[in-house]
């Protein structure tokens, strides 16, 4: 399945500095639908490349990271049970700015 990442806020910084990732990834095997819960572990297994505690606590996002999954806010779609489908958009924004 083909899927568009994008990384904001600061979270590129821990994909090697690239904002836009083109991906395919595919469901488990005996999976029908590839699930958000299915996509961020394979995010942290092979997009993010240092200090996944940033972006990951446990099986979901640290609190302070915004998702929006085709311009709409995950909370509403079933967060870690959002279904993806072909070429959705998914946006990761840190929330979370240092100063």
């Amino acid at each position: 399945m083909q899927l568009t990442l994008e990384f904001g806020g600061g979270l590129e910084l821990l994909c090697d500095s690239v904002k836009i990732h083109k991906i395919n990834v595919d469901p488990e095997a005996g999976v029908e639908k590839l699930t958000m819960k299915h996509l961020l572990a394979w995010v942290r297994t092979n997009l993010i490349k240092e200090r996944p505690e940033m972006f990951m606590k446990g099986d979901s996002v640290r609190p302070g990271v915004l998702v929006l999954v085709n311009d709409c806010d995950w909370e509403l779609t079933g967060q870690l049970d959002t279904t993806l489908e072909e070429k959705d958009v998914v946006v990761f924004i840190s929330t979370l700015h240092g100063g």
